[in-house]
């Protein structure tokens, strides 16, 4: 059957159209993208997607949501859109919904997608494992974390959780510094206040001060623009103690959840692939002192897929209404 995905975010709301049999996704149509802030609500960007789409919108919803999702009324993290989900079905015209935390969502692409969606980047060079859990966390908008359960033979179980919301563990002298920076703002320094997007800058704006140079007061996408273009050595400095942070956030979580595998996702991750695989991240997330060799044990993987959060909503839907 087809099948509406949309992921939503803080700054981007996602749709296609998939196709979905026997629990899984065979087929994914081209993905729409529009801006959160462009719509009130999700029934009208549903809207402005049936309007542009070629055909009549399947009478069935796979809604990935960056929120918890755990009542009839769903308010978005970093959105100021409500789901109110006993209207779902009148508002968006089906017969069916799944809503599913967004990294949850992930957590389903995770299970789900082959091999080649995913490259190597630290630990044994293995295929993520069939049996045991795998710690998925991501830095977009905020942090998503969510975890992985297989059974085998292809069976799962996917657990979203707010990990993301941990309080952020400094390792040296700037990283102490980084949250000083943070603390009278938020006076709990959360990891997500520094491994997201948002995050890169307390960052810069830290690293500017111990260089005794005027801050800047710059947005986060000014400051990755300069990063990921190479021509600033402040902004590529805050990139490199980004993929540090990441990488010994990742480590907690993995120390936390005892999984035999780690994915790296989020729309940060994807557009950081080339910059992790030379950075300091594996160093870091090895770096758990006494647990150095457990941790030096385990695969952590990149999801490539350009769109996991669709791709993972429609798999949530398919394993829901497979019974």
């Amino acid at each position: 059957m087809d099948v509406v995905a949309v992921d939503i975010g803080g700054t981007h709301a996602r749709f296609a159209i998939a196709q979905v049999e026997g629990g899984r996704v065979v087929a994914m149509g081209e993905p729409v993208t529009q801006k959160t802030a462009d719509h009130a609500s999700l029934q009208l960007a549903w809207e402005a997607f049936a309007a542009s789409a070629a055909r009549a919108l399947p009478r069935a919803a796979a809604i990935a949501v960056a929120s918890p999702v755990n009542g009839e009324l769903i308010k978005l993290t970093n959105n100021p859109w409500i789901i109110r989900q006993p209207l779902v079905k009148e508002r968006l015209n089906v017969d069916a919904f799944t809503i599913i935390n967004d990294f949850g969502a992930i957590g389903h692409a995770v299970a789900q997608l082959p091999d080649s969606d995913f490259v190597h980047l630290c630990g044994p060079q293995t295929t993520l494992p069939e049996q045991g859990a795998i710690t998925i966390c991501g830095p977009g908008t905020g942090l998503g974390v969510a975890q992985v359960f297989r059974t085998g033979s292809g069976a799962y179980h996917v657990i979203p959780t707010e990990g993301g919301h941990i309080d952020y563990a400094p390792l040296d002298e700037i990283e102490d510094q980084i949250v000083r920076r943070l603390r009278p703002s938020y006076t709990r320094v959360s990891a997500e206040r520094i491994v997201s997007g948002p995050g890169i800058v307390p960052i810069y704006e830290t690293l500017a001060a111990i260089e005794g140079k005027p801050v800047a007061h710059l947005d986060d996408k000014a400051i990755w623009s300069l990063a990921l273009e190479g021509g600033d050595s402040l902004a590529a400095a805050a990139l490199d103690r980004f993929c540090l942070a990441l990488g010994a956030v990742a480590g907690d979580l993995a120390l936390a959840h005892g999984p035999t595998g780690v994915v790296i996702a989020g729309g940060l991750g994807y557009r950081l692939k080339d910059r992790l695989l030379n950075s300091g991240f594996g160093q870091r997330f090895i770096a758990k002192g006494r647990f150095q060799s457990l941790m030096a044990g385990i695969p952590v993987k990149l999801i490539t897929h350009p769109q996991p959060g669709l791709y993972g909503a429609a798999a949530a839907f398919a394993q829901e209404h497979s019974q």
